[in-house]
């Protein structure tokens, strides 16, 4: 039975698929989901208070940490919507022009996620190897130019995907691998040619994916040879430890982003319930992971978010 395309005029809606084969598993699914919501919001929040209510915290470092807490929450607010609608309410249609809102807030923040955790690693590089130059390479006014330059990368890199996608014409069954919009799952969708849409995509991931983690990689190459030049093994682990966070954050965002790549491409013939949960772990964990990883290494924040929490319960 043959496809009738459909002109992306009419905006067609789209179908948003949980974990196909564990369907009996949706609820439980949920609250999985649901508590990581809840860690990721509260942990971030958490995270923005203390640094703006704690005037010490009032640094460069800082900064691009209330810049990725605030990232995070982006993160995870994107995709609530559907989320919820999908594994609680078994909502699953979304409207095209939705979808496109969607797919562009994922990716936007995406992007600027891999822009800050560049920056952060610029800043500890400083701090590090050029630390009598910190105070005045990493001012208030050049961290604010580094944080709006992120925001308009990723703003000029994801703001032409509705567009190209709303040129082209979509078959009949609409139906997306996850429960929610990403440019990959919906690119499969057309029935027309998509080699522009392609070209676009695999420009904008290697000119901020590729470049970023290359320049990351490059910054700790540079850290870790300062560091061997120090004499003392005890401060080589010292100076080390100031940057365990942020590498930690490069990890938790990079690996799951490489993981779902490399299943794309060589786990085809995998349940589909297998790329779903990758994907999941991709947008779910890193948002959840940062503020406990940050409370955990930074003293300043642990000290601060015990006094909360004592605070709270008496």
């Amino acid at each position: 039975m043959g496809s009738h395309p459909h002109n992306s005029s009419e905006f067609p809606p789209f179908t948003l698929t949980g974990l196909p084969g564990l369907e009996t598993s949706q609820h439980w699914m949920f609250l999985l989901l649901g508590t990581l919501y809840i860690v990721s919001i509260v942990g971030n929040a958490l995270i923005l208070f203390i640094i703006k209510e704690k005037q010490s915290l009032h640094q460069p470092m800082y900064y691009f940490l209330s810049m990725l807490s605030v990232n995070d929450l982006g993160v995870s607010f994107s995709t609530l919507p559907t989320v919820l609608a999908t594994f609680c309410f078994h909502l699953r249609k979304i409207s095209f022009d939705s979808c496109m809102a969607q797919m562009f807030f994922i990716h936007f923040f995406s992007f600027t996620e891999s822009g800050i955790l560049l920056v952060m690693s610029f800043d500890r590089y400083v701090a590090i190897c050029n630390p009598l130059r910190y105070a005045t390479v990493l001012t208030d006014a050049h961290v604010a130019r580094m944080g709006m330059s992120v925001i308009i990368r990723s703003f000029c890199m994801v703001f032409p995907l509705p567009f190209l996608l709303k040129r082209l014409s979509f078959c009949t069954a609409n139906v997306l691998s996850h429960a929610y919009c990403l440019h990959p799952d919906l690119i499969r969708l057309p029935c027309g040619d998509i080699t522009i849409n392609n070209i676009f995509g695999l420009f904008i991931v290697i000119s901020t994916f590729g470049l970023d983690s290359a320049l990351i990689l490059i910054s700790y190459v540079l850290i870790l040879r300062s560091v061997l030049a120090i004499a003392s093994w005890e401060e080589r682990l010292k100076t080390l430890n100031t940057c365990v966070s942020h590498m930690s954050a490069v990890l938790i965002f990079y690996v799951p982003m490489v993981g779902v790549s490399m299943a794309a491409r060589y786990g085809k013939h995998a349940p589909q319930y297998v790329h779903t949960l990758m994907s999941l772990i991709y947008l779910f964990v890193p948002p959840m992971l940062n503020p406990v990883i940050y409370s955990i290494k930074t003293k300043e924040i642990r000290q601060r978010l015990f006094k909360i929490l004592l605070g709270t319960k008496f």
